[in-house]
């Protein structure tokens, strides 16, 4: 099981919501989607954001999006 849950995640990445805003995830698939993208991302290569002693991506993606390090951005259409 991963640490921190799924809603402490979705808390996380909507903290910084004003009033009156959408959030920016509003379901657990939101957050397991942006949270893989961004594995993936390291996995290519990208610079891991946060000093951590894990080695596997997805744990390294969740504990950016903990640490606020990574931001979800909305395409606009």
């Amino acid at each position: 099981m991963l640490r921190p849950s799924y809603t402490d995640l979705i808390k996380i990445v909507n903290s910084e919501v004003g009033p009156g805003e959408d959030p920016v995830v509003t379901s657990r698939y939101s957050i397991v989607h942006a949270t893989a993208k961004r594995a993936r991302q390291i996995i290519n290569g990208s610079e891991p954001l946060v000093d951590t002693e894990s080695k596997k991506p997805l744990s390294v993606a969740v504990e950016e999006f903990n640490e606020s390090r990574v931001k979800i951005i909305h395409d606009e259409e």
